[in-house]
């Protein structure tokens, strides 16, 4: 191996989560900060738990709830169909009947 071209190893580096809980493994950073670890994470603890840092969730909450609330749309009006014709036969018979 090159000497000085590795980082630092912690061997006693912190991961520190939001809800408190430290835990201790080897890292080349000194502490760790994290959001979420598996004291409190919903898939270890069975809770509901959103954890939205930009509003993500409301705004998706919001437009979901828009959608239920959507009055129901005005009558289309019905468009008169005009046949026209499938093939070159049908196209000349029409023409000879006009």
């Amino acid at each position: 191996m090159k000497q000085e071209i590795h980082p630092q190893y912690y061997v006693d580096a912190k991961i520190i989560c939001a809800c408190g809980n430290t835990i201790s493994v080897g890292s080349t950073k000194p502490e760790i900060r994290v959001e979420v670890c598996s004291n409190c994470h919903p898939y270890y603890t069975g809770e509901a738990k959103f954890v939205d840092t930009e509003g993500r969730v409301e705004r998706f909450q919001r437009r979901e709830k828009a959608k239920v609330e959507v009055k129901p749309k005005k009558e289309q009006k019905e468009k008169k169909k005009v046949e026209r014709p499938h093939s070159l036969k049908e196209m000349l018979q029409q023409i000879e009947s006009s």
